[in-house]
């Protein structure tokens, strides 16, 4: 393990990285393969909160519910 290449990333402090390389050249901590963001719009997609059925359905209620307390403001 320690004849193994090292990463080329470099420290803060400017001294090069001590730990094993990976096939690219650093170490997981510098370059490590990653998943990265989910393509598209992934998570909203999970729940449905941002679908837009459901922002059409809450726009509809807010309408609703403005419209209810102006009923209650004109009769107090």
């Amino acid at each position: 393990m320690h004849l193994s290449p090292r990463c080329h990333a470099r420290t803060r402090t400017g001294t090069p990285c001590q730990s094993p390389a990976m096939a690219n050249g650093c170490c997981r901590m510098h370059g490590g393969a990653s998943p990265g963001a989910p393509f598209g719009n992934a998570n909203a997609r999970r729940h449905g909160l941002y679908s837009a059925g459901a922002v059409a359905e809450r726009r509809d209620l807010a309408a609703l519910l403005r419209s209810m307390r102006g009923l209650v403001d004109e009769v107090d």
